[in-house]
């Protein structure tokens, strides 16, 4: 939890380790914190994020029967917005429910409910305009690996392998569409 001034009233954020400890590193200086209020009938909470890519994450993983705000912000806390991100496109359920109150079932049930509405995102670390950038794109947005992505399921293959096989020829430090689409052949055969 942090407490954001705002001209002299307090209030109460509840936030991510990691962006608790980014805004604590700036305490003092002008920050700007995206932030989603849950209503319920004894209370009113504030959720806090450092950019609008973990507040659309967090309000996609609210939509699944069995998370709260709480357990979404334990999962992006425990992972982070882009290894999580990753997690759900593969389908590794495992590696979300070591989150702390997450299990295996409720794992599995985010990954079947999540999966078909996330695409993978160049560059994720940036800010848009647009409060679900990098989470919801349509086929054919522009994005080299959306749309390497979208020639491998093209060709046949699953979304997860292509995904994972995308994701492997960026850790090469491949880029573009075409070099994304052959160094991810290499890792899908």
């Amino acid at each position: 939890m942090i407490v954001l001034d705002v001209n002299g009233i307090g209030f109460e954020v509840l936030t991510s380790v990691s962006a608790a400890e980014s805004l604590q590193r700036s305490a003092g200086d002008e920050v700007t914190v995206f932030t989603y209020m849950y209503v319920r009938e004894d209370a009113m909470l504030l959720y806090g994020f450092q950019t609008r890519d973990e507040l659309a994450l967090f309000r996609m993983l609210i939509t699944v029967s069995g998370i709260g705000p709480k357990g979404a912000l334990s999962l992006l806390s425990a992972l982070g917005a882009d290894a999580l991100r990753f997690a759900i496109l593969s389908g590794d359920s495992r590696t979300i429910a070591k989150a702390p109150g997450i299990g295996k079932k409720t794992a599995e049930r985010l990954v079947i409910d999540l999966r078909d509405k996330m695409e993978l995102r160049a560059g994720s670390g940036e800010e848009s305009d647009d409060l679900a950038a990098g989470v919801f794109h349509e086929e054919g947005d522009g994005s080299e690996t959306s749309d390497a992505v979208a020639a491998l399921t093209a060709l046949g293959y699953s979304r997860t392998d292509a995904v994972r096989a995308v994701r492997q020829a960026e850790k090469d430090g491949l880029s573009g569409t075409e070099a994304l689409l052959k160094g991810a052949l290499r890792y899908i055969m």
